[in-house]
């Protein structure tokens, strides 16, 4: 697949999806949305790939925003149909791919960036990284799902800070909030990433297909409700090969060999 915005390659059962606009410090335009959503089609097709990370080319930012010089001349009709297919929509195809995502930030995550990785499952961070939604001191708010999924993450007051003041936190203060999974000095960071990409990589893609499912659900219903659908999913899987793999693996202290069935 050629692309000009993105770089888009597979490595064993890893898909890596990387901005590839860095002189415009990985800003989101059209076009590179849309790359983004055929790549994003393309891993969840294929089967070989059980896992998706996403970077930004440059080594100073993983996405700075959306590309003002573009959003700037759209029209609040036009804006309607922006946000229900390449706004909110674009970061919900992440949020639930069957697969788990990771974010791998380095340098400036701001904006549209910051949206995007809250919509990946897992955040790990070079700790010169900066966040923030600064939408306000343009003129709008966060329109990605920053004002529903930061005070997920954060906490409602939190997230009205940060949303409030437009202002940046560091790494430190990232990963205090609980904003991202962990943080490590940018030249480890893909190291540190891949070594968690590994970790999930040995358990089987069924299983933690079916855990995220349940795990998104857990945001979207009451206690009761996703206690329910939990439980239908555990007794799903249960009926997999993999299930009886994993069980019988661990009578005869040995380790499983899952294949996704």
């Amino acid at each position: 697949m050629d692309f000009s915005n993105i770089i888009y390659r597979k490595e064993a059962a890893i898909a890596h999806l990387i901005i590839n606009r860095p002189e415009r410090r990985n800003a989101l335009n059209r076009a590179t949305r849309l790359e983004m959503i055929a790549a994003l089609e393309d891993a969840r097709d294929d089967g070989a790939v059980h896992l998706l990370i996403i970077s930004g080319a440059g080594g100073k930012s993983f996405v700075s925003g959306s590309d003002l010089t573009e959003l700037a001349k759209v029209t609040p009709l036009e804006m309607e149909e922006f946000m229900a297919t390449i706004a909110q929509q674009f970061y919900a195809r992440f949020e639930r791919l069957d697969k788990p995502v990771i974010a791998m930030i380095d340098g400036l995550c701001l904006g549209a960036g910051l949206e995007l990785a809250l919509a990946c499952d897992i955040r790990i961070a070079s700790t010169t990284s900066r966040f923030g939604q600064p939408e306000t001191h343009v003129g709008i708010i966060p329109g990605g799902g920053g004002t529903q999924r930061l005070p997920r993450i954060v906490g409602i007051g939190k997230a009205k800070e940060l949303i409030f003041t437009g202002e940046m936190i560091d790494a430190p203060e990232a990963l205090r909030l609980g904003l991202v999974n962990q943080i490590c000095p940018s030249d480890k960071l893909e190291e540190t990433v891949l070594a968690m990409a590994k970790q999930i990589l040995k358990k089987s893609p069924l299983i933690i297909k079916w855990a995220k499912k349940a795990i998104n659900a857990s945001q979207e219903t009451n206690l009761s409700m996703g206690l329910g659908y939990e439980a239908l999913v555990e007794c799903l899987v249960m009926t997999s090969k993999d299930s009886q793999e994993g069980m019988a693996a661990f009578l005869e202290k040995r380790e499983p060999h899952f294949k996704g069935q």
